[in-house]
């Protein structure tokens, strides 16, 4: 397993990460799995065994009952592990200050998630969607104050979209704050929308990716071809409604791609989708999460597979996402003074 720092950080986490949205299916959440206590076990269990060392969950899933599960099996063995969670959304009474980024509700969620979660502190506390009534200087110094207690040691940033984590950033340095170490994104060959601002503030800022979703909820599984049934036990089958998809055929073009090269490999398509976001600029982990044992174990040799140059380049192509503005006239008018993080989005586009 190879271990990555975390943004500007000294913390170092594993390149796959143990996602738990699967655990409890309550509710919305038993879409996407219900896995049990006996069932996290075996789950955690196998990253252990594997080199996962950080293991991420949220207040909102099953309402509270996943954090429940992972701090049941967790409990005993804490200081062997990273824990993140995060909070946003509606919890609690889900009264009109039970969600958002409100101090108020930020640091009752934090101490509601430590109880859940059977620890003193949170490794990384993640802000799970954009609140824009919130002023973000009250959003910092209720994080900030969180870490001074030890509460939570790292901060980090999900969902948000370029000019948010960039105004984070400089609240955080004018006053001073607690920094975002780490951005959690959708990013997948699916989904390469974060190539336009995401990765290359995580090149640029030092805030790095942690990647939920790699699989685009199953899509990029190989269960899913062109002309073929859809499978069952799925979360689509189950009415999941993430990721989008804005051009099934050329989702199916990149299905393809994957098992073309799976099947050369010996490996399955789920495994060469990972290793590709493994590869890409300002990735630090993939988030992975699993329905079955079998599901786990085939994600987690993602880990040791390195693709070839070649294999690279055929993925990049079948998934390349279009040039939007201003980003096609900085290709051509621009490229003689292009930095890294420029260059994440744009070097393909240079020789094209």
């Amino acid at each position: 397993m190879d271990y990555r720092p975390l943004g500007r950080s000294g913390l170092k986490i594993s390149a796959l990460t143990l996602g738990t949205m699967t655990f409890g299916g309550k509710g919305v959440f038993a879409k996407t799995g219900n896995t049990d206590v006996k069932g996290a076990s075996r789950q955690i269990d196998l990253c252990l065994e594997a080199g996962v060392n950080f293991f991420d969950t949220a207040d909102v899933y099953s309402d509270g009952l996943s954090e429940e599960i992972l701090g049941e099996v967790l409990f005993g063995r804490r200081k062997r592990v990273l824990l993140a969670t995060k909070a946003r959304f509606p919890t609690g009474d889900k009264g009109p200050n039970d969600r958002g980024l409100s101090r108020h509700h930020l640091i009752r969620s934090c101490e509601a998630s430590l109880r859940r979660l059977k620890t003193d502190h949170i490794d990384v506390y993640w802000l799970h969607e954009w609140d824009g009534l919130t002023p973000l200087e009250e959003v910092f110094a209720a994080l900030d104050d969180l870490v001074r207690a030890g509460k939570i040691s790292y901060a980090g940033v999900s969902n948000f979209s370029g000019w948010h984590v960039m105004k984070s950033l400089a609240i955080t340095q004018a006053y001073p704050r607690a920094r975002p170490i780490g951005q959690q994104i959708h990013y997948t060959l699916q989904a390469r929308e974060a190539e336009y601002e995401l990765a290359p503030i995580a090149i640029d800022q030092g805030v790095d990716l942690v990647v939920w979703s790699p699989l685009a909820g199953g899509l990029l599984s190989g269960k899913y071809r062109r002309g073929k049934p859809e499978p069952e036990g799925t979360r689509k089958a189950a009415q999941w409604t993430e990721p989008p998809v804005h051009d099934v055929e050329k989702l199916y073009d990149i299905v393809e791609v994957l098992i073309t090269i799976a099947d050369t490999r010996g490996v399955s398509a789920a495994q060469i989708a990972l290793a590709w976001l493994l590869g890409r600029p300002g990735v630090a982990s993939v988030v992975i999460g699993a329905r079955t044992e079998e599901q786990l174990i085939d994600n987690l040799k993602a880990a040791d597979l390195i693709l070839s140059a070649d294999e690279r380049a055929q993925l990049d192509t079948v998934s390349q996402p279009p040039l939007l503005y201003p980003y096609w006239h900085q290709a051509t008018t621009a490229a003689d003074r292009l930095s890294s993080a420029d260059l994440t989005l744009l070097a393909p586009y240079l020789h094209a």
